[in-house]
């Protein structure tokens, strides 16, 4: 089992210009990691739509690499971006799925199928042909390197720790982060 926060210390070490978009549960320690323009907290709308507006944004901006942290349970709220993922295929778009069985910051409450959901199955049933379940930190050393030059549409399966986020709550508006993203892609 991973602990989440030394992942994403070890993804924050490892970036350079890659847009990260967070969602619930890994929206806040990634904020504490790093706050630039090219970070989005995708929290404040349905859960679940972290993966599909970072597809967005790699579609629309095919020379950056786009790197999607979402939650187990995010991801069983939005499974129809999987096959939308595999038809749109991004060479510069990853996703992170983060799973710890439960919904972290609504009081960790289990997810539908914990311990038997297989999101390595859905995402390669989707279509999509690089997909890595990475369980230990021997493996986590091994991959990392492909989230930042592996060819997307790739999909990482991080099985962590459970934790207990408290819901995130941020110093910039939606607004606010929304706009300056749109500054930093408008730049590129």
């Amino acid at each position: 089992m991973l602990d989440k926060y030394t992942c994403l210390e070890k993804l924050a070490a490892g970036r350079t210009d890659e847009i990260i978009i967070t969602c619930m549960g890994t929206a806040k320690p990634w904020e504490n990691l790093s706050d630039t323009a090219l970070d989005f907290a995708s929290v404040d709308s349905a859960m679940g739509h972290a993966a599909d507006f970072g597809l967005g944004i790699a579609l629309a901006q095919p020379g950056r690499r786009v790197i999607v942290l979402n939650g187990d349970g995010s991801m069983l709220m939005s499974l129809g971006t999987l096959v939308t993922i595999a038809q749109r295929p991004c060479r510069n778009y990853v996703m992170v799925i983060i799973e710890n069985g439960t919904y972290e910051v609504t009081g960790n409450q289990e997810v539908p199928g914990v311990g038997s959901v297989d999101f390595a199955a859905m995402a390669r049933g989707a279509g999509i042909e690089q997909v890595y379940t990475v369980e230990d930190e021997e493996e986590f050393e091994e991959r990392l390197p492909l989230i930042f030059q592996g060819k997307g549409p790739s999909v990482f399966i991080w099985k962590v720790e459970r934790g207990e986020e408290p819901v995130p709550t941020f110093q910039k508006t939606l607004a606010e982060r929304v706009r300056r993203l749109r500054r930093a892609l408008i730049s590129f």
